[in-house]
């Protein structure tokens, strides 16, 4: 019986803090324009799915998240893999890299826009920037702990730069990636919504950003709840995928 009901738990702490906000939402808070019950937000977002504009905004920014983190996650994945393995490039590109580093992503929408306009290129921009760098010092921090000795097997049968990456590195630095990969997803949804509240009339973040300004708490708390299962289910999708490949690595998983 204990083992059939485990997985509830998790939900225990989320419908306790639901159930007390619809409680003060009707009672102390029945007269508040900020803060609506999660009934209320459950109506609302049955409103926005059934006029399509749920799915509409949600496509928009997924696909821009995915598209930024694609881009921003492969130049990463590719420049740490050179710093990680070759000691002069980290040399030479420290000072680069740690002034690059710390930039906000949001402070070079100014700059996006400038570049872009409005609009799809312009988050992607953004959303690829704010993914660069976590996945370039995770990969570089996981291209330095290949075994030595692989990378000497690789020199004496004489491969070239792909060959080694292919068959030695890349193999060897998977597992580490896939931590790498679901920063990635959060950082790239956190930021392609973060653009959206401040600069792009699209997606789910803009979408929520209306829904304030027009003075509908409900949906506004129906975005906003919607976002964090989004959030929830990419991260849950990315761990899955971490753990099929690590089966199939030959790993033991716990």
């Amino acid at each position: 019986m204990k083992r059939s009901t485990s997985w509830l738990r998790p939900f225990v702490f989320p419908a306790l803090l639901l159930a007390g906000l619809e409680l003060w939402a009707r009672t102390i808070g029945a007269s508040s324009d900020s803060v609506a019950p999660p009934s209320a937000a459950l109506r609302a977002f049955g409103g926005a799915l059934a006029d399509g504009s749920l799915l509409t905004a949600t496509a928009f920014t997924l696909g821009s998240a995915a598209l930024g983190l694609l881009i921003g996650g492969g130049l990463g994945v590719a420049l740490g893999t050179l710093l990680g393995l070759s000691a002069r490039a980290a040399r030479l590109s420290f000072i680069s890299v740690e002034v690059l580093r710390p930039v906000p992503s949001v402070a070079l929408i100014p700059l996006a826009m400038l570049i872009f306009g409005f609009g799809l290129r312009m988050e992607i921009s953004v959303v690829a920037f704010a993914c660069l760098w976590p996945m370039a010092l995770l990969a570089q921090a996981a291209a330095q702990q290949v075994e030595p000795r692989l990378l000497e097997v690789a020199r004496a049968l004489q491969m070239n730069a792909w060959q080694r990456f292919a068959w030695i590195v890349g193999p060897a630095i998977v597992p580490r990636l896939f931590v790498a990969l679901r920063l990635g997803v959060a950082i790239a949804l956190v930021v392609a919504v973060t653009v959206e509240i401040a600069a792009n009339p699209n997606g789910m973040g803009y979408a929520m950003m209306i829904a304030q300004q027009s003075l509908d708490p409900a949906l506004m708390l129906a975005w906003l709840l919607w976002i964090g299962l989004v959030g929830f289910a990419i991260n849950a999708g990315a761990l899955w995928l971490q753990r099929s490949v690590a089966r199939r690595m030959g790993e033991v998983i716990a």
